[in-house]
Formats: C-alpha cells, sequence, structure tokens
C-alpha cells in the first residue's frame, strides 16, 4: 500500500510539472536589445538617447486575443543618500530635518504602452517597483506618516525637476503585436555605473515575462576620467594642483589687468 501511494504521488507530481512546463511554453518569449551598450561622458556630454527595442515570440507563431502591453525600465546603480530640509528662521535658511535612504537609484526611467494604472495592478506595481511612485528607497529610521511622504515627495521631486526620475506613458510603440521599441532620454547629470535595461510584457494586470539581462555602462572618458581617477585615488595630489592652478590664473588675471 506504500509503495502504491508513493507512485501515485510520484504520478501526480510528475503530472503537474508537466502541466506547469506546458504552460510556461504557451507563453510569449522576449527578445530584447538596446541601441548601444555603452554611453560615454566626454567633455560637452549634454546627454543621449537610447533605444530600447525588441520582438516578442508567440509560440507557434500565435498571437493571443488577449492585449498585450509592454513596460521597459531602465534603473542606474543605488546609492545611499541623505535629504536635508531647509527652514527659514529669523530670515536664514538654515538645514533643519534630515532623513537618509539606503537605495536610491541614481537614475530611473520607466516607459509603458499605456498608462501604469491601465495595464498593472497594485501588487504587480509593487513587486517590479513600477512606477516612480512604487520605488522602494528604504528609508532609514523612525519617522511619522506625514514626515515620511514629505521626505518622499521631496526626494522624488529633486530627482523629477533634475530628469533622473522619468515615467513615460504610452510612449512603446508596439508593432503588429511584434516589435516594440522606446526612447528614453539619458541627462548629462547621470552618474557613472552600470545600469540595467528591463523589458516586462504585462497581460492582464500581471507581469507574464520579465527580462533584464541587459546591461549598459555609463563611463567618463578623456579628460573627465583622468580628473575622476584624480580625486579618487591621489586626493592630496589632487588638492595641492586645484590650489596650485587657481594662484596660477589668479596671478594671470592680475597680469591681465594691469595691462589693461
Amino acid at each position: 500500500m506504500i509503495i502504491r501511494a508513493l507512485l501515485l504521488l510520484l504520478a501526480a507530481i510528475s503530472a503537474v510539472s508537466g502541466q506547469a512546463a506546458r504552460a510556461q511554453q504557451d507563453e510569449p518569449k522576449l527578445v530584447p536589445d538596446v541601441s548601444q551598450r555603452q554611453i560615454a561622458i566626454e567633455s560637452g556630454f549634454t546627454g543621449a538617447e537610447l533605444l530600447m527595442f525588441g520582438a516578442i515570440i508567440y509560440p507557434r507563431g500565435v498571437t493571443p486575443s488577449e492585449q498585450i502591453d509592454v513596460a521597459v525600465v531602465l534603473r542606474g546603480p543605488s546609492q545611499a543618500i541623505t535629504l536635508r530640509e531647509k527652514q527659514r528662521i529669523l530670515g536664514i535658511w538654515i538645514n533643519a530635518d534630515s532623513k537618509e535612504f539606503l537605495s536610491v537609484p541614481g537614475y530611473y526611467a520607466v516607459a509603458t504602452s499605456r498608462p501604469l494604472n491601465k495595464i498593472v495592478n497594485p501588487r504587480t506595481a509593487d513587486i517590479y517597483e513600477l512606477g516612480i511612485d512604487r520605488l522602494q528607497l528604504s528609508p532609514r529610521g523612525s519617522f511619522s506618516a506625514n514626515e515620511d511622504q514629505r521626505f518622499n515627495a521631496g526626494l522624488v521631486d529633486l530627482n523629477r525637476r533634475g530628469g533622473l526620475f522619468r515615467q513615460q506613458a504610452g510612449s512603446v510603440e508596439i508593432t503588429d503585436s511584434v516589435l516594440y521599441r522606446a526612447r528614453l532620454l539619458v541627462p548629462s547629470s547621470v552618474p557613472v555605473g552600470r545600469y540595467t535595461a528591463e523589458t516586462l510584457l504585462i497581460r492582464n494586470g500581471e507581469v507574464i515575462m520579465a527580462d533584464d539581462s541587459v546591461e549598459i555602462e555609463i563611463r567618463k572618458k578623456g579628460f573627465e576620467q583622468f580628473v575622476t581617477v584624480l580625486a579618487d585615488r591621489y586626493s592630496l595630489l589632487y588638492g595641492i594642483l586645484a590650489v596650485v592652478i587657481s594662484l596660477l590664473f589668479g596671478w594671470m588675471a592680475a597680469l591681465l589687468f594691469q595691462r589693461i
């Protein structure tokens, strides 16, 4: 009896696994790519435009009757940030309260084929951090709900105005339900590091396929890279050179004004 029960259990497990495998095979696949894997920040860099594109491959080449939406997310390296709130006291602006966030993306942009609230449910948006208001910024310390909301809104507003947080509804173009593309603007103020480009297929409010295998490197090049390495590795020498250059320019300006 025990052996028979074990055999029945194994058969049931095998049947369930087979059904799951078949269901997974019936889901569409993604073939994503980007227009460039490296962005170099050089002298005169004013930003770049990144094209995220790809194809949706359907099983047996049959397009489903349900509408499929696409969301693309470009996310930069996370960093800890301390946000300080200024208050005007006796006519002077001074730092008042502050709050530290442990995991703030240096850059975050999401583009979708339709508005986010029309294609994903709140639970899915929270899981995949779809949308600026869904980012998990990991604040440190205990604050009241009003203070948390105020600091979070301030941080998001600063990054929005700096072009580092972007949300583009309806900017993903889908052709014949197969090819998709979206253009994301990368401002000149982006931090250097490795970025992840993620593409998500969405159906009936849920993500059915996600691919984050595309990595992009943003790095400084030329004189900017030289200055960065000098400041990071040889800080004392960098400081001395900065002082010497300042004195040199001051001396040259003094000579120029004397001749005038």
